[in-house]
């Protein structure tokens, strides 16, 4: 498989909840590093993860770069904690090796954060 079907693969896998399809686009060597928390999962804790993941709604895939051993993913997750609707952004970044994602990098981020005082030019 190339990497773009990978990636969406998994992408629609974790949208449908269907948690026993993320072996099947996983390398056995597969390694998850979470940039933003400097964590790294291996192919069991990463499913793991994902399916463990509380108050998990919905995975929106907004765009999706890709060549055939390298994808790149842009996407909106909606979830639901005890104050209410929480909204992520999310980039993935896959590697693949013998047609399964091998690597994937992700950096996460709360959506509606503000930009720090002083960092942005002057408005006209």
């Amino acid at each position: 498989m190339d990497a773009e079907a990978a990636l969406r693969g998994v992408m629609t896998a974790i949208d449908e909840m269907r948690w026993e399809d993320l072996e099947g686009f996983l390398h056995p060597d597969f390694v998850c590093r979470l940039v933003h928390t400097g964590e790294s999962f291996d192919r069991a804790e990463w499913i793991r993860f994902n399916r463990d993941y509380p108050g998990f709604e919905h995975l929106t895939i907004e765009e999706i770069v890709a060549g055939p051993t390298e994808a790149a993913c842009r996407s909106h997750i909606t979830g639901r904690d005890a104050a209410g609707a929480q909204h992520f952004e999310c980039a993935s970044f896959a590697r693949m090796r013998d047609g399964l994602i091998v690597q994937l990098t992700e950096v996460w981020t709360e959506v509606e954060q503000q930009a720090p005082p002083g960092t942005r030019p002057a408005p006209k």
